[in-house]
């Protein structure tokens, strides 16, 4: 007799597959419309719509280097995607708290891996600031990153409220 199993969330992988469209999508209509370092006010005090090209990692970790750091990021991102999609796989469907941010994850880590291999570098293009202080441009996949990783962190610590209560 077999046990039942629930079955996995890989379909939520289409999570991923929405955020890799919507990245390249919105990419590909900034390489379109903006010069490099062109700024397009869409908040007064707040947003710009900025074309950016960043080697390098978030905040442009090592982006001066010479070119050894792209393939560095494309292992890793590799790597990190396919642990997260084997978790995602082992994981039961109805776990949204744990397979939506993961999924969000993959889809922003392969969203910037397609810009990496192609292009060379990731385009930036979302900048916020405030004054004369300027959050460092970023795009749809960076922000399905950090909501992602947000996420995981809120419903961990969520999921471990009542963990000792029990008995």
């Amino acid at each position: 007799m077999t046990a039942h199993r629930s079955p996995n969330a890989l379909p939520w992988l289409l999570v991923s597959l929405v955020v890799i469209g919507l990245d390249q999508w919105t990419k590909q209509i900034v390489l379109g419309a903006l010069n490099h370092l062109e700024r397009v006010e869409v908040i007064p005090g707040f947003l710009n719509w900025t074309l950016a090209f960043n080697t390098g990692a978030a905040f442009s970790f090592l982006a001066d280097e010479n070119g050894w750091q792209r393939w560095l990021f494309t292992a890793l991102a590799i790597g990190v995607s396919a642990v997260l999609v084997v978790w995602i796989g082992r994981t039961a469907r109805s776990d949204w708290r744990t397979v939506l941010p993961l999924s969000l994850i993959v889809g922003g880590a392969l969203g910037n891996l397609i810009d990496r291999v192609r292009l060379g570098h990731v385009t930036d293009f979302i900048q916020v600031y405030h004054g004369d202080w300027y959050f460092p441009a970023f795009n749809i996949a960076d922000s399905a990153i950090s909501v992602g990783a947000v996420l995981l962190i809120l419903f961990g610590f969520a999921s471990g409220k009542g963990a000792g209560s029990e008995g």
